[in-house]
């Protein structure tokens, strides 16, 4: 049954692929659909880096929120990026702030 529903998954996001490049030209002119676009790239990141930071499981395996080190570190890196601070400064502050509070 699970391979049923990666072949589906699969051919979904073939699907997918295949619609986007299937847009036309004059679509992708628009000035909301190309504003649309600079954004979802940041938003799928986004998302991504709050699962790995807030997501975590308990002692029978199930899924749970936590709050540790690492939310510690991104509200750091957030920090840093609003005070406009170089990019490797926010990855080394981050990961710093991140190390010390393990280690506490």
């Amino acid at each position: 049954m699970i391979w049923w529903a990666i072949l589906a998954a699969s051919v979904g996001c073939y699907l997918l692929k295949l619609a986007g490049l299937a847009v036309p030209a004059s679509v992708l002119a628009r000035p909301w659909v190309s504003r649309v676009a600079d954004l979802i790239p940041v938003a799928l990141l986004s998302a991504l880096v709050a699962v790995q930071v807030a997501a975590g499981t308990d002692a029978d395996g199930d899924q749970i929120l936590v709050a540790d080190a690492r939310l510690a570190g991104l509200a750091c890196a957030v920090v840093l990026l609003l005070a406009r601070a170089p990019f490797l400064v926010v990855v080394v502050g981050s990961a710093a702030v991140a190390a010390l509070l393990r280690a506490v």
